[in-house]
């Protein structure tokens, strides 16, 4: 169901169509595009202001270099939306029914003009300096090009910063255009971003220059939405013989006024009304995320010296709020998670209580620090995680793997509330302790009430939420709810009263309690919202290794899910009340 049939984009299957172009066609091309990146985010969600800025940037490209010959490598890969329809996926920007077909990032699966599969930030540079090595190292006169493309504040992550400072030795051709649409997820940070100012304001002629510091070639483009432009700067640094960088100044949301005066809100977006800009699905009303800065607020003006931390992604944690009220005591570094943790450390050396948000999918950029600065000093830095689950999203942005790579550091602790009471009385215990650091795993379920069951975690005491017997049943954080339902239909469909059990953390157990489950239940089951492998359900698995207990773990495979429908990922995985239940059966039945 095409809706634009008489879109000069049918005609495009490989970015060749373009080249034959005159400059109108190519500016029409550029109108109807933002059209398609704003039907198909009104209706799915995705990435919005990041797209409709790069839109003449992505169609020069394209007319004057020759991928997949030449190798684009795309940074976070958020702005490829316009690559991807001139590159033979216009179909899932063209038909709502297909927009599915295209995930949001690139894909190597999906084509040939996608080099790699890349979510993440800062990553491209070294991406490109690695593909220029092994093409003169294969082929010392080839012609090929090797474009980086950078953008949204992504030269923040300490990787970016690796790669300039390696690309200078690259022999040969090596272009890397910086994207600068003054704009990180929110608002960038850090002297080097006033450095990206002063070059703007001077045309590219400032003193103050990283790239040039560094060794590179540097060239400036004021206008990066205009396509003539745009074309010639291309043009000019083609086939050069040496690593160059183009800096390219855009406008974040160009074409859409809303996402060119809210930045921030149209960096991506759930579904929304295209008329008035609302979520399609509005956000309920009471939230972990408020209730954990409404509590921070509190401890403040108790006297509690309380700071807030996160890593450029402050509208995921309500901390907008925070940092109006408390602006003293916000620090966001940028697209920087390792500068994040260990800045933390220090603060909470020197007598801070620092509260670092962080998204599962973007910690893991700082798994040195986690291990290094932060488990090795021991500091009482404490941590909120969010998005620690598993989800629909591309393969990039899977949330599954925090507790495996979290639980298995020494000296920290990592709390797993079912409720809102007990994530608040987590959090309140985590500083005023002064032992170690510790992690809460914020739930990504609907929020849930339901009162705590101690107030001091330096020993956890499971929750036997439920007594019975023959069956029971662990249900981690978010997946509490899901613990009850199987509870209930044990006793519906096989007649067993089960024991439903809240561990409150994954790194820690209560041996008294597991040892004691051995008297009267043949089968214990563990329900996790992550991977099975290195999850709680394996600590658990170990610890009854040695005993006649039965142990059944659910949760996400070792492996990547891409844009995967959640019901269809939960039924691979086994995680409907259903499934676990007839698992259930068919391991007590296989026992007698």
């Amino acid at each position: 169901m095409n809706l634009h049939p008489d879109y000069l984009l049918n005609e495009v299957n490989e970015p060749e169509d373009i080249k034959g172009m005159t400059l109108q066609q190519l500016q029409q091309l550029a109108t109807e595009m933002r059209t398609l990146v704003l039907e198909r985010d009104e209706k799915i969600g995705g990435h919005v202001g990041s797209n409709l800025g790069a839109m003449e940037l992505t169609i020069a490209l394209h007319y004057v270099f020759d991928s997949p010959h030449d190798k684009v490598i795309w940074d976070v890969s958020h702005q490829s939306y316009a690559h991807k329809m001139l590159t033979g996926r216009k179909l899932g920007f063209l038909d709502p029914d297909h927009y599915e077909d295209v995930t949001g990032y690139t894909s190597p699966e999906e084509s040939d003009h996608d080099l790699f599969e890349v979510g993440h930030t800062s990553t491209s540079i070294a991406l490109a300096v690695g593909e220029a090595e092994a093409r003169d190292l294969q082929d010392p006169q080839s012609k090929d090009d090797v474009i980086a493309v950078i953008g949204d504040g992504s030269l923040s992550g300490g990787l970016a910063f690796e790669g300039l400072n390696n690309a200078t030795k690259v022999k040969g051709n090596l272009i890397i255009v910086v994207n600068d649409n003054e704009m990180s997820i929110d608002e960038n940070q850090g002297g080097l971003y006033q450095g990206l100012k002063d070059l703007r304001a001077s045309n590219g002629q400032a003193a103050n220059n990283i790239f040039t510091f560094m060794g590179l070639d540097y060239r400036y483009v004021e206008d990066g939405n205009d396509l003539a432009t745009m074309i010639e700067a291309f043009r000019g640094v083609k086939d050069v013989d040496h690593p160059v960088v183009l800096h390219v100044h855009t406008l974040k949301g160009k074409g859409f006024r809303p996402a060119e005066e809210e930045k921030m809100r149209y960096h991506w977006r759930s579904p929304f009304d295209p008329k008035t800009g609302a979520d399609l699905q509005p956000a309920p009303k009471e939230t972990y995320s408020g209730a954990i800065i409404d509590e921070l607020e509190r401890l403040i003006e108790a006297g509690t010296p309380i700071a807030a931390i996160n890593a450029a992604i402050p509208g995921a944690f309500d901390l907008k709020r925070f940092e109006k009220k408390y602006p003293d005591r916000y620090f966001d570094v940028g697209i920087a998670e390792q500068m994040s943790v260990s800045s933390a450390v220090a603060m909470a050396q020197a007598g801070i209580r620092p509260v670092l948000f962080e998204n599962s999918t973007f910690l893991q950029r700082a798994y040195d620090q986690l291990i290094h600065d932060m488990a090795l000093n021991g500091e009482p830095v404490v941590m909120i995680v969010r998005n620690g689950s598993i989800k629909e999203n591309s393969a990039t942005h899977q949330g599954s793997f925090d507790i495996a790579y979290l639980s298995s550091l020494p000296n920290v602790d990592y709390l797993a509330p079912t409720s809102v009471e007990e994530l608040i009385s987590m959090l309140d215990w985590a500083l005023t302790q002064a032992e170690n650091p510790v992690i809460i795993r914020q739930p990504e379920q609907k929020l849930l009430h339901r009162p705590a069951t101690q107030d001091n975690y330096d020993t956890i005491d499971y929750e036997i939420a439920h007594q019975g017997s023959e069956v029971a049943i662990m249900a981690v954080g978010g997946f509490w709810e899901l613990g009850e339902e199987v509870l209930a239909q044990l006793k519906s469909k096989l007649n067993i009263d089960a024991t439903l059990i809240n561990p409150k953390t994954v790194t820690n157990i209560d041996q008294q309690d597991l040892h004691y489950l051995q008297e009267d239940h043949d089968l214990v089951v563990t329900l996790e919202d992550g991977m099975v492998a290195g999850g709680f359900g394996e600590t658990i698995s170990r610890y009854y290794g040695p005993t006649n207990m039965k142990v059944l773990n659910f949760g996400s495979q070792r492996e990547f899910a891409d844009n995967v429908p959640l019901d269809v990922m939960y039924e691979w995985y086994h995680l409907t009340p259903e499934q676990i239940v007839d698992d259930i059966e068919r391991v007590l039945h296989s026992s007698l």
